[in-house]
């Protein structure tokens, strides 16, 4: 018997703010995974949105070439929104 697929969870909590990762579930579909990370990660109505992804499907960085893969972004400091203010009318960004 095949083995039921993992499925990670993200939550968006409210407009505005990012999704936000909260665990895993196992579930046979896409519908069902939506269902179950209802059910279980939003049972006192926290979120608005919620994503799911097969665990099989994400592909990361390997933590050994973190030098190689981060390392260069350190010397362009322009990159980063660090030189401006933001007004505390704006809110989360």
């Amino acid at each position: 018997m095949a083995e039921t697929p993992l499925w990670e969870v993200f939550i968006r909590p409210r407009n505005g703010l990012s999704h936000k990762h909260v665990g895993s579930i196992h579930a046979a579909d896409e519908v069902l995974a939506v269902q179950a990370a209802r059910d279980v990660y939003t049972r006192r109505g926290e979120g608005t949105s919620i994503w799911v992804v097969r665990s099989a499907d994400i592909v990361a960085s390997d933590p050994d070439q973190a030098a190689e893969n981060f390392e260069p972004t350190a010397g362009k400091v322009y990159r980063h929104p660090t030189f401006y203010e933001i007004p505390e009318e704006v809110g989360h960004m």
